[in-house]
């Protein structure tokens, strides 16, 4: 290969290179967001989490794991639980008015709650809060640049919503655990995308925005991030407008 060929490959492999970091993580909004709230210490979990990681692997949903801290006082300590999750669930459950907070519970796109291993449930719950749509609303497209995370937000049909926050979750890829005490004593499980927290980068206000933040700070440690555009209603978590996920996730 000639000095020149060679120059001209590399130059296409920089080009390249560059295109792919700047690509957003999803070519078109995903189809929904399931949150699945979960516990070492609950015996009906297991089948959840194996289903939540098979959602995990599908390219238009935002599959996300909340380990809950509230079975903790059986003996068994949650080794990945947060009150946090805890709390998030049960603003859930008083914003649908329905006071309903078990495990394992799936909540679809902030609005619909299922029983988080009943897979039917959970497809009927996405297709009736998706009203009709492929896909979220709002797009939301990541980049990556200089070690900066870039969030660009287009609405892409009309929301009833045009009040919502932009939420950041560092998020743990695949967490094998062998849990030792409890229901599920002898039991090793694999949890999926299991946030470690939940950061609030911004307000959006209908039409076109863009948020930047430090990219080690959208990980803080995990193997990735989602990016969440979710609405409230009297200070509660409400319907999930757009979302985005890191590559790899």
């Amino acid at each position: 290969m000639t000095g020149i060929m060679a120059s001209r490959l590399k130059l296409v492999l920089v080009a390249s290179g560059l295109t792919a970091l700047l690509q957003p993580a999803f070519a078109e909004p995903p189809r929904a967001v399931v949150e699945l709230f979960t516990s070492q210490g609950c015996s009906n979990c297991p089948p959840a989490d194996a289903l939540l990681v098979e959602y995990s692997q599908k390219p238009d949903i935002v599959a996300l794991s909340f380990p809950v801290n509230y079975w903790d006082y059986l003996g068994w300590k949650d080794t990945l639980a947060h009150a946090e999750f805890t709390h998030r669930q049960k603003d859930y459950a008083h914003a649908r008015s329905d006071r309903q907070v078990f495990t394992p519970q799936m909540i679809v796109n902030g609005k619909k709650s299922c029983i988080g291993s009943d897979r039917a449930q959970i497809e009927k719950a996405i297709q009736t809060t998706a009203k009709g749509r492929s896909t979220l609303p709002v797009d939301i497209a990541l980049t990556e640049q200089n070690g900066m995370i870039i969030v660009s937000i287009t609405e892409i049909a009309e929301v009833a919503h045009r009040e919502a926050e932009v939420w950041v979750l560092p998020v743990l890829r695949s967490q094998t655990v062998p849990i030792e005490r409890g229901e599920n004593k002898g039991r090793t499980v694999t949890y999926a995308n299991v946030v470690r927290g939940l950061k609030r980068i911004g307000e959006w206000h209908g039409g076109s925005a863009r948020f930047e933040l430090p990219a080690e700070a959208a990980r803080s440690g995990a193997d990735g991030y989602v990016v969440l555009l979710q609405a409230e209603e009297d200070d509660k978590p409400s319907v999930i407008l757009g979302a985005a996920k890191s590559a790899g996730l």
